[in-house]
């Protein structure tokens, strides 16, 4: 490449150095000079120009850049067009930055005309967030640089192999909550907690729907901790009245009584040093620390962050996080240290599914007692269903009541949900059905219809039948497994109107039949969708006992 002032006689296809202003429009650098430029630039009163003349081996700066940035472009990261010798990578999706920093520092050495700048190694972006950016300095450079940029590029990094930048995606999990309360505590503490949570774990991309409040007690921590994970929850956060001071204090303590095991505790990130990572079976337990209320980023967001892109998550990997984990993050504008409104969940036009548990029948078979207040695992029935459905990405939960109906309130104190009152349910299950479906919210797309008797539904099972509702064709989805239907069944809105027409005590199975060709089904692999309780002997032989 040939650089510098060239007179005008000189510049037919010159690469410009520099943008020019002429009277009738502007001159962009890096554009390659007609015979009719030139007139304009003899016209607006210019003799020369300064800019560059390319020799044959010699690559222009927007196709150098776009070449470079497709080298080191790996699953969820793509380069879009260049332009004034420059390339920008940017996410498909939500997730992890990952960056081999060989590669690049390679490069970088390679010659000043080429430079690669990148987001730090896991950096939590959106999709669409620019990742990365490729400049090359001067209008262009010689092939043989850029064959060297490949040379680099194919020896690897660190691992030996796999692109310099990719993508490691956010999981979808069901998180579940639990906000521990002594007398006295401000009201707003638990509003805190609920509103700083659901953004972090929605700002993920997963949901956090099962919310539940006790007493700052280790039994009653530990029973909360059981009734999460029957409801299929695969991630589970406590944000107690007091941040424990040892691992023997009270939620520690709790977490191993409900067959827990501490991993690590503290961590050495400021603000969120107050941190513990627990787990039970296979599923993480975070108590949160206190900064956890504030929606300024703290080791809470680096660990959630992590964990949910699939990354390990132990000791190690948290005592390995103190090299920039002084986090010095200004307030957003808008916060309010005291702020408590509800964050907004973003679910998509269509997909609004809402969850309907029937609880008012008498239990007629079951010699005199209320199967639904039967605790079943430690939980009384009827909670575990609703747990399963605040667990599960149903954006609402209205349960029906009707027989004992004060005493099935009050085993369901404490969660997020709405009530409706069956007075004729003694008719049967459908009078309870038209209950709950005047109950439901005006915008709902869709209603998982659950009974308040199968206590071996959890989130996981609802879910299934949320992912295969299509909106565009409203179809009802029912579980199976092995040519079996079960329950709980999803009705789109369109059907609510003859849903309210159903009598007696047989539910919507003639819906079911009268509406065939609308059924889809998914596949479920355990016993849980037939497995409902109407006498003492089904009861009794439940594996969950």
């Amino acid at each position: 490449m040939i650089f510098g002032e060239f007179p005008l006689a000189e510049c037919d296809g010159l690469l410009l150095a520099h943008s020019l202003r002429l009277p009738d429009g502007a001159m962009k650098k890096g554009r390659r000079l007609t015979g009719a430029d030139i007139q304009a630039l003899a016209a607006a009163g210019h003799a020369s120009v300064y800019g560059a003349r390319l020799a044959a081996d010699d690559l222009a700066e927007d196709a150098a850049a776009a070449t470079v940035a497709a080298l080191l472009s790996g699953a969820g990261i793509v380069a879009r067009k260049a332009y004034t010798g420059r390339c920008n990578l940017h996410a498909t999706q939500r997730g992890l930055v990952t960056v081999d920093a060989d590669i690049i520092d390679r490069i970088n050495r390679i010659d000043e005309s080429v430079t690669v700048a990148t987001l730090p190694p896991l950096t939590a972006v959106r999709a669409g967030a620019v990742v990365a950016t490729v400049k090359i300095i001067p209008l262009a450079v010689g092939r043989e640089l850029i064959a060297r940029c490949v040379e680099q590029t194919e020896q690897g990094g660190q691992g030996g192999q796999g692109a310099a930048l990719g993508l490691l995606p956010f999981r979808q999990q069901r998180a579940g909550l639990i906000v521990t309360e002594q007398p006295g505590d401000p009201a707003k503490n638990y509003a805190m907690a609920v509103t700083s949570s659901r953004r972090r774990i929605e700002d993920l991309g997963s949901h956090l729907g099962l919310v539940q409040r006790c007493a700052h007690r280790r039994d009653a921590v530990a029973l909360a901790l059981r009734e999460a994970l029957a409801a299929g929850c695969d991630l589970l956060m406590i944000a107690g009245a007091t941040v424990p001071k040892d691992r023997a204090d009270t939620i520690p303590s709790a977490i191993v009584a409900a067959g827990g095991e501490i991993i690590h505790f503290g961590m050495p990130v400021e603000p969120g040093n107050m941190l513990l990572l627990a787990r039970i079976g296979e599923v993480p337990v975070i108590i949160l620390p206190g900064c956890a209320r504030s929606r300024r980023t703290n080791g809470l967001d680096w660990v959630l962050q992590r964990m949910l892109a699939g990354l390990p998550m132990g000791a190690a990997e948290i005592m390995a996080m103190g090299v920039g984990g002084l986090i010095r993050s200004a307030p957003e504008a808008e916060e309010d240290p005291d702020a408590v409104e509800p964050a907004a969940r973003r679910v998509a036009a269509g997909r609004r599914v809402a969850a309907l548990v029937l609880a008012a029948g008498s239990s007629r078979r079951m010699a005199g007692s209320n199967k639904l207040l039967a605790p079943v695992g430690g939980v009384p029935m009827v909670r575990r269903a609703a747990n399963a459905a605040l667990a599960s990405r149903c954006v609402g939960v209205v349960v029906v009541t009707g027989y004992d109906a004060a005493a099935v309130r009050q085993s369901l104190a404490g969660l997020e949900l709405e009530f409706a009152h069956n007075a004729s349910h003694e008719s049967g299950m459908a009078s309870s059905l038209r209950a709950g479906l005047q109950a439901l919210p005006g915008d709902i797309d869709a209603v998982v219809v659950m009974l308040g008797d199968m206590p071996c539904i959890d989130a996981g099972h609802i879910d299934r039948l949320v992912d295969a509702f299509d909106p565009q064709r409203g179809n009802i989805v029912v579980p199976m497994k092995q040519g079996r239907r079960g329950n709980p069944i999803l009705w789109p809105r369109e059907f609510f109107a003859e849903m309210q027409q159903v009598q007696g005590d047989i539910g919507a199975r003639e819906l079911l039949q009268r509406h065939a060709d609308r059924i889809d089904t998914a596949a479920c692999d355990d016993e849980a969708i037939f497995a409902d309780v109407d006498t003492p002997a089904a009861l009794e032989q439940l594996p969950l006992r």
